[in-house]
């Protein structure tokens, strides 16, 4: 036969008769492995961790978690190899019989028999005789021992065995005093809990709640309190939700539906075809700004311009494609065009959509030309009034988000053009200085969008280093 194993109501102690299935840690059919606690197997005084001595799997649970005693011995549950049949668990049920056990199980140990006995036991010396007791009641044997032992009337005694049967545990009550109620402070009542019927574990509850146990009716055997009488008074401790005006109503959520306008139809297409036809890829820099800053106030005051940091950025790249020719270029099929001048296209959010005039020629201008013209061709967009001639062309793009507070982002080239600049915030972030000191300085982040056609990785690089040297050092921007 397989390695069958019961396991059966432990015995802890000379008092223990029977015990309670408090908690089952481990499911029918789950593995456990030596060491893991098992259950909790409450007795009249002790709450115990019953812990494996073997690693095994619980075939079979015959007895769940309840309010109910099982005398010492009683089949709990049988353990066995993970491959036992049912029908081998079955027959060896079928053929248990229980014998006395004296060894607690792994955690509990014998308790000593002198500090253990029950009160028969603990009767005065032979010399003198129990009371006999002459009486028609139904009584277990064990407990007319303790009723002769210690004297005890059992005519008024309810038995709650079977047929009214007097048992053990109703002897052991009736030798129990009155629960008395003591006064402490003002208007506490606190039980003498060690004369109240209930189980250690209900105890420990109660004690964590200030719950008295002195007049609560047990459900367990033998009027018991159980752990679940205590848990039935403890009051619940969740707050009351706060309250916000009316209460949460769904109101109608329907869409307005806008069309595409004929600026908004145009932009949507040559986006998607620039982002599904042109291959981008993506060189990223970052620029110190901060002595452009600087000269953007003095020459502001000094030209008497509005120039803005983006203005200079403008500058700045026209300066550089004029420098690097195989950047300032559009792609048409299969040829490229490039161009001596710069003609630089800027995107503003319009009400009619994302549009971008251009400052044609921006090289050959000066701050306050550009500055002039970016102004106009703003006030034209966002007045709806922008021609064909505002748009049509361009050799670069500028697309500045910083003033939005984003720090980087990647734009879509805007064809025929070969490429366009991403301008994020300027941020201020600590630096090693030369002499090792931590200053702070203010620094853009730049990301350029190449078409691979016409513009390769290096090309690409060469130029963004220029432009970073041109931002950098700005006095070149005048010249």
């Amino acid at each position: 036969m397989a390695n069958i194993r019961p396991f059966c109501m432990p015995k802890w102690g000379i008092e223990m008769t029977e015990g309670t299935i408090a908690e089952w840690m481990v499911k029918e059919g789950e593995a456990f492995s030596k060491g893991q606690v098992l259950c909790l197997i409450e007795t009249a005084k002790i709450t115990n961790e019953v812990e494996a001595e073997y690693d095994a799997v619980l075939k079979r649970l015959l007895t769940p978690a309840s309010d109910d005693a099982h005398p010492v011995g009683a089949l709990l549950a049988v353990f066995a190899d993970a491959d036992t049949s049912d029908a081998e668990i079955e027959e060896f049920i079928a053929g248990f019989k229980p014998a006395e056990t004296s060894v607690a199980a792994k955690g509990g140990g014998s308790a000593p028999a002198a500090a253990t006995a029950t009160p028969a036991a603990a009767a005065p010396a032979p010399a003198r005789e129990p009371k006999k007791i002459v009486t028609n009641r139904a009584i277990s044997p064990e407990a007319l021992k303790l009723a002769e032992a210690e004297g005890v009337d059992i005519e008024p005694i309810e038995g709650s065995g079977r047929n009214g049967r007097i048992t053990y545990q109703d002897v052991v009550q009736a030798l129990r005093p009155e629960r008395a109620l003591s006064f402490k402070g003002s208007a506490q009542l606190v039980e003498d809990s060690p004369e109240a019927f209930a189980s250690p574990l209900a105890r420990r509850i109660a004690a964590q709640h200030g719950i008295a146990l002195a007049g609560i009716k047990g459900t367990g055997a033998r009027g018991r309190i159980s752990k679940a009488d205590v848990l039935a008074l403890v009051k619940p401790t969740t707050a009351a939700a706060p309250v916000f005006g009316a209460p949460f109503e769904l109101v109608s959520n329907q869409p307005q539906v806008q069309p595409f306008d004929k600026v908004r139809k145009v932009v949507a297409r040559r986006l998607t075809e620039a982002k599904q036809t042109i291959p981008h890829f993506y060189l990223r820099v970052s620029a110190t700004v901060d002595e452009l800053m600087a000269l953007r106030k003095t020459a502001n005051l000094v030209l008497g311009t509005k120039a803005s940091i983006n203005d200079y950025i403008v500058k700045a790249v026209a300066l550089a494609l004029v420098r690097h020719p195989d950047v300032n270029v559009q792609v048409h099929g299969d040829s490229v065009h490039s161009f001596p001048h710069a003609d630089v296209a800027i995107a503003v959010a319009s009400p009619k959509g994302l549009v971008t005039p251009i400052v044609r020629q921006a090289d050959r201008m000066h701050i306050a030309q550009i500055a002039a013209t970016t102004r106009a061709l703003i006030d034209k967009a966002q007045a709806g009034k922008l021609g064909y001639d505002d748009m049509d062309g361009g050799t670069f793009s500028v697309s500045n988000l910083g003033m939005f507070g984003i720090e980087q982002f990647d734009a879509i080239i805007n064809p025929p053009q070969g490429a366009i600049l991403a301008v994020g915030g300027a941020n201020r972030v600590a630096v090693e200085a030369d002499n090792g000191d931590i200053v702070f300085e203010t620094r853009i982040q730049l990301t350029m969008s190449v078409d691979h056609r016409a513009i390769d990785g290096a090309a690409g690089a060469q130029f963004l280093q220029t432009l970073k040297g041109l931002l950098e050092a700005p006095e070149g921007l005048f010249q």
